[in-house]
């Protein structure tokens, strides 16, 4: 535990000696989770070493780049890269199973509705690569779920200032509201769907 507390602090301390930079990069490889970075980067707004705006587009460009990484991978490697390799990048087999069965069931739509759900929000790009959907699309989804994930985390943590590490319990009360907000997106957008078809029919 000592070492894992010691591996975050050293991988902050590069965060906060590369500002901008250091979010970008510590949001696209992900070592640590991206509610911490982007907290730490709240803190480091207190603290007056970065600007709020700047910060939460850095956090926005990180968790693209990342998942743009994710989409190729399922695009160029597909599963018998995973298979191979996904235990290095923290990626099972059966969570990908999940994800495109998502994909297959509710379409593109899922890539922005999957970003609020812990572990899918990743591996959600893997059979986005796989049936190769519309980067275009893609990236609007990604890009559109991941600023308002930015812009909690950046607030909380310049909210928190020093106590930046309570980011868990002080994000509790709000992102217990997402998930379901945005299962009721997914259904309006179904509903949305079944009707245009129904219409088309008639």
């Amino acid at each position: 535990m000592n070492s894992i507390h010691d591996l975050t602090a050293q991988l902050l301390h590069w965060v906060e000696t590369l500002g901008y930079w250091g979010i970008v990069i510590g949001l696209a490889i992900e070592v640590i989770p991206s509610e911490i970075v982007l907290s730490y980067g709240g803190y480091l707004v207190s603290q007056g070493h970065i600007t709020f705006v700047g910060a939460v587009i850095c956090g926005t460009l990180g968790a693209v780049l990342q998942q743009w990484l994710l989409y190729a991978i399922g695009r160029f490697g597909g599963r018998p890269f995973v298979l191979k390799y996904g235990k290095f990048l923290h990626i099972k087999q059966k969570h990908v199973d999940i994800a495109e069965n998502w994909f297959d069931k509710y379409g593109p739509v899922i890539v922005f509705t999957a970003r609020f759900v812990p572990v899918m929000r990743q591996v959600i790009s893997i059979p986005a690569g796989m049936a190769r959907m519309s980067l275009t699309v893609y990236t609007l989804l990604t890009l559109l779920a991941s600023i308002p994930w930015s812009i909690l985390f950046v607030w909380l943590g310049w909210k928190l200032g020093d106590n930046y590490d309570q980011i868990a319990h002080e994000a509790a009360p709000y992102t217990k509201w997402i998930i379901p907000a945005a299962i009721a997106l997914l259904v309006i957008y179904l509903l949305v769907i079944f009707l245009r078809r129904r219409n088309r029919k008639s």
